[in-house]
């Protein structure tokens, strides 16, 4: 184990910066395995040689970390990280380490939401990332800045340690390329009412298309085209098909959807003020106490239902309660 551990072993104790340095990026040598290729283009040696037997007594040294360490200092690049370098358990294959945010790219996403006052779409949208995680990066860098302003001591040393085990998408501010996606953000969520399967007979002359097909499911059923979470996006590439003025696109698109965002904090707010005008309220030196008009119909036949009073505190099931029948009693 020490022989392994001040040979091979020992880039490990000292990782290399900008690589995740798990046990499959290196060979039984210590040379990093994605750098093999690297002088194939230069002197035109065949990249598995340094693999075959008689290489253990001489290493390539382009491939040390002597070697890898001097490209650093000197500005070059290290290749990035294959999917083979991205296995933390050789004996799982099938494991593959996802990327995270990197921290210019989290400074990035508050900076555009909180300075530039961009709607969370539109930051998913031009950086690649899912709308949830634009929101979920916005309000706990809300709340690391405050905590920064109160006093209160980070964990900075912990989550940069658990940063550099892990592969991260970067962010180049100024760059003129576009960033790089991080995920998909156009997925289509999957609907309750299509994980059942219908056949649905219909004539050959009829157009049946989209939201056709999402009728047939449930009439409150939107197509697929604006179910998806960035349906301006198939706008733009039909727009772009067409060799319109894309530029021109984007802007009344964006102006919809400002459009549309405004309208969605209109109604929530005034939802709000409805129920705070419907609540009647008791002051006292200590509490204020509301009341809110209730109708015990709002429970459902069940007493189950999302309007009933008790149901945000939860109600338990009924599989766990005494006296339930949990075998079937008959066969439909």
């Amino acid at each position: 184990m020490f022989r392994w551990l001040n040979g091979p072993g020992a880039v490990f104790r000292d990782p290399l910066p900008g690589s995740t340095n798990y046990l499959n990026a290196y060979d039984p040598q210590g040379n990093l395995i994605r750098a093999r290729a690297a002088p194939k283009s230069t002197n035109g040696d065949d990249p598995k040689s340094t693999g075959e037997e008689g290489s253990l007594d001489r290493p390539d040294p382009g491939l040390g970390r002597s070697q890898l360490d001097q490209n650093i200092a000197s500005g070059k690049p290290i290749p990035r990280e294959t999917a083979d370098d991205l296995m933390p358990f050789p004996l799982n294959r099938q494991f593959r380490s996802q990327p995270v945010l990197s921290e210019e790219l989290r400074d990035e996403i508050y900076r555009r939401i909180d300075q530039e006052k961009k709607s969370v779409r539109t930051v998913s949208a031009e950086l690649g990332v899912e709308m949830q995680r634009v929101g979920a990066v916005f309000r706990l860098k809300t709340i690391e800045n405050q905590w920064v302003q109160e006093g209160k001591t980070l964990a900075t040393p912990y989550a940069r340690a658990v940063a550099a085990m892990l592969p991260k998408t970067p962010f180049v501010s100024g760059s003129r390329t576009p960033p790089l996606p991080h995920e998909s953000i156009n997925d289509l969520p999957v609907h309750s009412a299509t994980t059942r399967q219908l056949f649905h007979p219909v004539s050959e002359s009829l157009h049946f298309n989209r939201a056709s097909a999402a009728k047939v499911f449930s009439r409150e059923l939107l197509p697929a085209d604006k179910r998806i979470p960035h349906p301006e996006l198939v706008e733009l590439a039909k727009v772009a098909a067409q060799n319109r003025g894309r530029d021109d696109v984007v802007r009344a698109r964006r102006n919809e959807l400002e459009k549309q965002e405004a309208a969605v904090l209109n109604m929530k707010r005034e939802q709000k003020a409805a129920q705070e005008a419907a609540a009647k309220k008791i002051d006292t030196p200590r509490w204020q106490f509301r009341f809110e008009e209730i109708k015990a119909e709002s429970a459902g036949k069940d007493g189950r239902a999302k309007g009933g009073v008790g149901a945000r505190y939860g109600i338990p099931a009924q599989d766990r309660k005494k006296g339930q029948i949990k075998i079937p009693t008959k066969v439909e």
